[in-house]
């Protein structure tokens, strides 16, 4: 790009999904918008999402949605009520990317791959006009109050407003390495501490690096802050060397606010379609089956062959006391594992393991109705750079497309319609 072309009236730091959606709705109202995004391609991270497949939403309404973020969701209720789930989903179908929903209202492309969702914004993009630099943002400049340039490694970009769109810590090899937070600190935005969500769990349980590899699907996992308890759902989980993992786990994490401060663990119910009663006459029937066998030998129609050294281990049942010398007593401590095999939580994974940040440029500084900065004019903000962040289902990537319309929206409004 030639000195001469150096300038927009908008800069859109970042290409994700927040950027992309931002620089795309903006442009299609007629601003001169230029694109920065240090990587060749654009929507690195969104091409991974939902392995490979992209859950680029949750087809559900505005209250359901904002029932799935922790925190202080409120802040949202203008953004997704401008551009909801609906709109994402009627979005992209008008614009040729046929949908799917799934489980838990889940929405993926038909096609089942999330290049096809980066490769449609980019097209869009470039049809719109937006223009694409591959530099990264070093700051934004702003003068008398009001933004006034963007500085890159290639130099200076004169412009009237700037998005930062920068996602948040997740994933680094995908470019979000943290620059819109500093960029916000340097103009006086407050960035609250930012910590891993969407995470795989670590446990001083030697028994979870025993079992590493080893899945359980249909089970129902439990997490308690104290013994209070904040997640229940259905579904899988892994063991894996450092504690645990899989969509369960990630899911449970979203609810442990204060990792570290505060004391946490898992409950796993083993058989969850059995109640207690129910599940005792399964246990007799198969005591009755085995009852020349020792204990040890005997539960391999409860658990996978990983987990029985383990569950024998922790009832502390003699590993060859013969099934048919088992107490009452002894049984029922067996039920018991069974349906809440404990785990303990020593803290998270480092955040370049988690899916989204939690934290980043405090949100009681931006204006909802438009995700401009509150502190200088013609800042915006979009996306996972901001402190917000959702449970699983593609409530994150909502959020970016949200407040990545609204901010394209707002841009320059009182000039271009």
């Amino acid at each position: 790009m030639s000195g001469g072309e150096r300038r927009a009236q908008l800069v859109v730091i970042g290409g994700g999904a927040a950027g992309l959606m931002c620089a795309l709705t903006a442009a299609e109202r007629g601003v001169d918008t230029l694109l920065l995004e240090p990587n060749r391609q654009l929507g690195r991270k969104l091409r991974i999402t939902g392995k490979g497949r992209c859950n680029l939403t949750n087809d559900c309404d505005v209250r359901t949605f904002m029932e799935n973020i922790p925190g202080d969701g409120r802040f949202l209720y203008s953004a997704v009520s401008r551009f909801s789930p609906a709109d994402t989903m009627a979005f992209f179908e008008s614009r040729g990317l046929p949908l799917k929903t799934e489980r838990g209202r889940r929405v993926f492309p038909v096609s089942d791959n999330a290049n096809d969702v980066a490769q449609l914004l980019t097209k869009l993009c470039r049809d719109s006009g937006v223009r694409l630099v591959h530099e990264p943002a070093k700051a934004v400049t702003a003068k008398e109050g009001a933004v006034s340039g963007v500085v890159t490694e290639g130099g200076f970009i004169p412009c009237r407003a700037a998005a930062v769109c920068t996602g948040g810590l997740s994933y680094p090899l995908t470019g979000s390495t943290g620059a819109g937070y500093r960029i916000a600190a340097a103009l006086g935005h407050q960035v609250t501490e930012t910590r891993p969500s969407l995470v795989p769990l670590e446990s001083g349980d030697g028994y979870c690096a025993e079992m590493q590899g080893f899945s359980l699907k249909n089970v129902r996992l439990s997490a308690y802050e104290g013994d209070r308890l904040i997640f229940r759902e259905l579904g899988e989980l892994l063991f894996t060397h450092f504690g645990v993992s899989g969509p369960l786990v990630l899911s449970a994490s979203a609810h442990m606010r204060q990792l570290g401060r505060l004391p946490y663990r898992l409950e796993i119910d083993l058989k969850p379609a059995l109640d207690e009663k129910k599940l005792d006459e399964r246990l007799q029937r198969d005591f009755k089956k085995y009852a020349n066998r020792e204990f040890q030998n005997a539960l391999q129609d409860l658990a996978g062959r990983s987990m029985i050294p383990v569950l024998v281990r922790l009832s502390g049942i003699p590993p060859e006391t013969k099934v048919h010398d088992l107490t009452r007593e002894q049984r029922l401590r067996l039920l018991r594992l069974l349906k809440a095999f404990p785990v303990s939580v020593t803290g998270a994974r480092p955040i370049d393991e988690a899916i989204v940040t939690a934290g980043g440029v405090c949100t009681r500084e931006i204006d909802p109705r438009t995700m401009e900065s509150k502190l200088v004019r013609g800042l915006y903000f979009a996306g996972e750079v901001l402190d917000l962040d959702a449970y699983t289902g593609g409530f994150n990537l909502q959020i970016a497309w949200s407040t990545g319309y609204v901010a394209g929206k707002s841009v320059l409004k009182d000039e271009i319609p």
